[in-house]
């Protein structure tokens, strides 16, 4: 999760929230792509997880990392919670848990991003390893109860921890144990967001599939591909989800507006101070009705951070997140924006996602999501099965890739990144199956072993 957004500028009705949008549209030939990850940060001697504090703790490692970048620090409350580039770069943030996140900068091409993800791993490892501290790229820590995970002293996490359990079961799961890549992408106009948003949400169930990378709870099988997703279907039913509504006559910035107006609040930040609203209204803080902050308005930066608070498969905000995915290695993490790039930046390939997703119903989507943590690519919409449609789209977006012809140095195009996800595809089996091979083989039953082959 990025630093807040810090705008005062006035709402003053919807129609300026429309606008918010509106002024995200961009031209194709200005087109970018941006890729976030989290990875869980564990100490390598003995398995257990950093807390904040202490000389060897999650603090430490922001200061190491600070002294590596020169990045400039993201403070709550005195504490040191994250860094941001300065020059227009990415940040540095923590998860609840103290997952690690990258939120990168947005690049022209994906031989850029792979440079960004080199050099922020490097930078990683050369803090860490010092402290003793390795990263795990899984979907959910392994091991680790809820009880065990250190809790970050950011103010906004501790609203959360109070809310999640009044309005699910596995919030708390969410917010502290689980490990997500996602990858963001522009859109041109409202038509195209609206085409884009349809085919990230119909093809999010595939995406999970492909990267299914959590197989283990508390130490042992947790009889699911990927934990992570399953989680979100009982984390918040008021921002989860597959979004149904997008798929209406009428979709546009406004009925997604409707949406967000529609989600509870978690929090309004007025200067350093997080003002706990949660379940209140943004339409009241609009009026000046907020029964916590009476007569206080919202501001810009009010509407940015409340879009920052709700976790659908595909986020709009000035662009497109999607977020099915389990973190995984690196070149899964790459793959990832890649096989979304190929996709959306070309006519033909978006032309195509479209139609396969043509015909698909509310319930068939629905259902596609619901099995797809269970079964990964054995799930399936009618007859036909994740794994075929994930190789229907790796096809769709090779072809987008290829016909951008973005070339690095030794003039490669950005084809090879979906290399792992054919993979996948070819043997038919998700990354989490591996592990589970591994687990029931050579780890004797087992997940110690994990943590030494699944350091990122």
């Amino acid at each position: 999760m990025a630093r807040d957004v810090t705008d005062a500028e006035p709402v003053n009705d919807q129609r300026d929230l429309v606008a918010w949008f509106e002024a995200g549209c961009k031209a194709p030939a200005d087109f970018k792509v941006g890729s976030e990850h989290e990875k869980i940060p564990f100490y390598v001697a003995d398995h257990k997880p950093v807390p904040y504090e202490g000389e060897r703790g999650i603090r430490a490692l922001l200061d190491a990392m600070r002294a590596r970048l020169g990045w400039e620090a993201i403070e709550d409350d005195g504490r040191l919670i994250g860094l941001f580039d300065a020059k227009g770069g990415g940040a540095i943030s923590l998860e609840p848990g103290g997952q690690f996140e990258l939120s990168g900068a947005q690049y022209a091409d994906i031989h850029a991003l792979v440079d960004e993800l080199r050099a922020h791993l490097d930078a990683a490892h050369g803090a860490g390893e010092p402290l003793g501290i390795g990263f795990l790229s899984l979907g959910m820590s392994p091991q680790w109860r809820l009880s065990e995970t250190p809790r970050m002293p950011k103010s906004r996490y501790r609203i959360m921890t109070d809310y999640m359990p009044k309005v699910g079961s596995r919030g708390l799961d969410m917010m502290y144990r689980t490990a997500t890549s996602q990858a963001n992408l522009d859109y041109a106009s409202e038509a195209d967001m609206v085409v884009k948003l349809r085919v990230g949400l119909a093809l999010q169930p595939a995406m999970t599939a492909l990267f299914a990378n959590s197989p283990f709870t508390d130490g042992a099988p947790n009889g699911l591909l990927s934990a992570r997703s399953e989680i979100w279907r009982d984390t918040d039913p008021n921002r989860t989800g597959m979004l149904p509504f997008a798929f209406e006559p009428g979709m546009g910035f406004e009925r997604y507006v409707d949406y967000a107006l529609d989600v509870p609040m978690y929090f309004v930040k007025r200067g350093s101070t997080y003002h706990d609203v949660a379940g209140a209204s943004f339409r009241d803080l609009m009026r000046g009705r907020l029964a916590a902050l009476p007569g206080e308005r919202a501001t810009v930066s009010d509407w940015a951070n409340h879009l920052s608070t709700i976790f659908p498969e595909v986020r709009l905000k000035r662009y497109l997140e999607m977020r099915g995915a389990d973190v995984g290695p690196p070149d899964r993490i790459v793959a990832q924006s890649a096989l979304l790039a190929g996709l959306y930046y070309d006519a033909l390939a978006l032309d195509g996602a479209n139609e396969l997703i043509r015909g698909w119903t509310r319930d068939e989507r629905q259902a596609f999501r619901d099995d797809a943590p269970r079964l990964g690519l054995a799930a399936r919409v009618g007859i036909r099965s994740a794994r075929e449609i994930a190789r229907d789209v790796l096809d769709l977006a090779r072809g987008g890739l290829a016909r951008r012809a973005r070339r690095n140095a030794a003039g490669r195009d950005e084809t090879q990144y979906l290399d792992p996800l054919y993979k996948i595809v070819e043997t038919g089996r998700e990354p989490a199956r591996a592990w589970l091979d591994r687990f029931e083989g050579p780890w004797k039953r087992s997940v110690a072993p994990i943590f030494d082959e699944a350091r990122i």
